[in-house]
């Protein structure tokens, strides 16, 4: 009879621990550790997909003229500066030639003396020809000896090769003289094509060498995109494919254009394809060069093929997968996948098919011992 106080105590005690364990065991299995995971998930779909890339590159101008005087010279003038919008045939500035007129002067001069030598040289050719022949006329008479008469003869070929080399050294110095009054008459700083001022180089009074670039104007016509594209991603790369072009000043606004040509040269240390992206018509205001710009460009459309979203992917070292749901069971599922687009799809070429259930977004890392809860929505998730 005295074990029943202990036993009512002991199932009082039972009566509180028992609730209390499975409150603890309640509160474990749907908040603590044990509890289920949320996910979101998503079906397989099988669809086309427009595969793109996605690419940085940098504004510049297919044409560029760098303007400088063919003679070295001080700048005279100068009347643009970087920006200003120029056109074909004005004049940008002047030289001041250093020693040019000192040149001119003196060529001039040592053309007259050439002149002057070639007629003298030519007086003497003339005499040595005549006499020559006059003494052809008296051997054949047989009244001089043939030794006389060869004499004359190699008289004559000096005089003739005097001649010549006359004439071709008066050649050489006129020809020096027309190149130096060219010059002269070149000291204008002209632009060939309508552009930009890109850069001005210097400022007048700055000495300059012959062929040094004083200003520099680009063809705002013709700027393009030098693009660069990750190699594994390019397959189907080609011209005339369409692209979204947006600069970084100018975020937000997508400005059209296309794929003017793939370069045959890639870059083997990046790994990355060379692309030339114009614009189907130039924005304005014009960007600078060297503006940075991200282009996408959509490839040709692949036949339908199971998709699922780039956020299902999973890797563990080399393993591409992504956590599938199975019968309420959770499984990591590799796949291979194949093109992507810039809506956040990817190909799956093997590993699913159309209607599995795949997990997109969870509220922590999963594991293949996680349970898991399925919900519309994760708080802090984009959907």
């Amino acid at each position: 009879m005295k074990s029943l106080p202990f036993q009512k105590r002991t199932l009082a005690l039972l009566g509180v621990i028992i609730p209390l364990l499975m409150l603890f065991i309640y509160v474990g299995l749907r908040s603590g550790p044990l509890a289920p995971v949320a996910v979101t998930v998503s079906a397989v779909e099988s669809r086309e997909i427009t595969p793109a890339l996605f690419g940085i590159g940098t504004v510049e101008a297919r044409y560029t003229y760098k303007i400088g005087p063919t003679f070295a010279g001080r700048i005279k003038s100068l009347d643009v500066h970087a920006g200003d919008l120029v056109k074909a045939g004005q004049v940008l500035g002047e030289m001041e030639p250093v020693d040019l007129d000192d040149r001119v002067r003196a060529q001039g001069s040592a053309f007259k003396r050439a002149e002057a030598t070639l007629r003298e040289v030519q007086a003497r050719q003339i005499y040595a020809k005549t006499t020559a022949a006059r003494y052809e006329k008296i051997f054949a008479a047989h009244l001089t000896s043939e030794e006389v008469v060869t004499a004359k003869r190699e008289e004559l070929q000096i005089a003739d090769a005097a001649l010549s080399a006359a004439r071709e050294e008066l050649a050489r110095v006129g020809s020096e003289r027309d190149a130096l009054v060219s010059q002269r008459n070149n000291l204008r700083l002209i632009t060939p094509v309508d552009g930009i001022v890109a850069v001005r180089y210097s400022d007048p009074g700055t000495t300059i060498v012959a062929g040094q670039a004083v200003v520099e104007v680009i063809d705002h016509k013709s700027l393009w995109i030098n693009v660069r594209f990750d190699q594994n991603s390019a397959t189907g790369l080609t011209g005339e494919l369409p692209a979204r072009i947006v600069l970084r000043s100018r975020s937000g606004l997508i400005l059209k254009g296309r794929v003017l040509r793939v370069e045959p040269r890639a870059d083997a240390v990046t790994e990355e394809m060379l692309a030339k992206v114009v614009f189907d018509a130039i924005p304005q205001p014009i960007p600078p060069l060297g503006e940075l710009a991200e282009v996408a460009v959509d490839l040709p459309v692949l036949p339908a093929a199971p998709l699922i979203p780039n956020a299902a992917i999973r890797r563990d070292g080399d393993v591409v997968g992504v956590w599938q749901i199975v019968e309420g069971d959770l499984q990591l599922t590799p796949v291979t996948l194949g093109a992507s687009d810039l809506d956040g799809y990817v190909q799956v070429r093997e590993g699913l098919k159309r209607g599995d259930q795949v997990v997109t977004y969870s509220e922590k890392a999963l594991t293949a011992r996680s349970r898991v809860h399925v919900v519309d929505h994760i708080p802090g998730v984009s959907r």
